[in-house]
């Protein structure tokens, strides 16, 4: 099927009037940027039925154990707390800096940095997992204000101004932004040289990812990350930064260190690499649902089914 050519102009307009509701959000007091958020939450929760209908059959799927109210409460939570992390990241560049990121970003344990910092000095590449919980954004802006620095692998966003503007925020913090799809060459390149790479890991892979249990359920997840970990020697982190309260306040959480050499004898290393990292993500979902996408189709894709052999005469 023929991919639809883009316009420049609309691109154009659209990433001007992106730029002016920026500067507009950003000239708010937080109450009334939190107001604004709500009200847009409760717009989107009563109109868009299709993500809505995806959120309830999620949650339902994930806590069998919950109320049809609780259900319901969690689904209207997940639009409040996407609108949330819109404004936050709109507030990001304003509010948070080098000398305020540790308290804006506080981790849950303290000893975390410590151990960072033996995790730099051995010179081994590292993988850093995180998944659509809390404020992903806030937790790739502290860590860089923090000093540490690395590659986030992401989707190129179609509007070429917008991720033009989106990869110069990120530069400020020195993270370097890599389109999933087509830099593999320098994602490899840089585990290579010691280097640091950091991905969202919690999307439907398709037919042909990983399937590991999730919430109970067979989940397709990019196998690439355990791959390149398992040849590289790289170690996986586990990371997660959820929100205490307004104001981009949040904790941190590191919830598994993942050793590939571990592995090394493994039969199916890559399943249980890929197993793990997402039981990590799990327990940090579990602590906190009211701040998780649930209103992405995780579980889109299943197994095909093997048709039963037919015995023949």
């Amino acid at each position: 099927m023929a991919v639809k050519a883009r316009s420049l102009v609309a691109d154009y307009a659209v990433y001007l009037l992106a730029r002016l509701a920026v500067c507009v959000l950003q000239a708010l007091p937080w109450s009334w940027l939190l107001g604004l958020a709500d009200l847009l939450a409760w717009l989107a929760y009563r109109i868009d039925r299709r993500h809505r209908e995806v959120a309830r059959d999620n949650l339902r799927q994930a806590f069998p154990e919950k109320s049809p109210a609780e259900i319901e409460s969690l689904v209207y939570a997940s639009y409040r707390h996407l609108l949330w992390v819109l404004v936050e990241m709109i507030r990001l560049p304003r509010e948070l800096h080098a000398h305020n990121a540790m308290s804006r970003v506080a981790f849950a344990d303290p000893a975390i940095l410590h151990r960072a910092e033996r995790w730099l000095a051995t010179g081994r590449p590292l993988v850093v997992i995180t998944g659509h919980l809390g404020n992903w954004e806030a937790l790739s802006y502290a860590m860089g204000l923090l000093g540490y620095r690395g590659h986030v692998i992401a989707r190129r966003l179609d509007n070429p101004f917008l991720d033009r503007y989106v990869k110069r925020l990120r530069i400020r913090t020195g993270q370097a932004l890599l389109d999933k799809n087509q830099d593999f060459e320098q994602i490899v390149s840089i585990l290579e040289s010691g280097g640091h790479i950091a991905a969202l890991a919690d999307q439907d892979a398709g037919a042909r990812g990983e399937f590991v249990r999730f919430f109970g359920r067979p989940a397709s997840t990019f196998k690439s990350l355990a791959l390149l970990s398992l040849r590289y020697e790289a170690p996986i982190i586990v990371l997660g930064a959820v929100r205490l309260a307004p104001g981009l306040h949040f904790r941190a959480y590191l919830e598994d260190e993942i050793e590939p050499r571990d592995y090394a004898d493994h039969p199916h290393a890559v399943h249980a690499i890929t197993q793990r990292f997402t039981a990590a993500l799990e327990a940090m979902v579990r602590r906190h649902p009211e701040q998780y996408f649930w209103l992405h189709r995780r579980w889109k894709h299943q197994p095909r089914q093997r048709s039963p052999q037919r015995n023949v005469a």
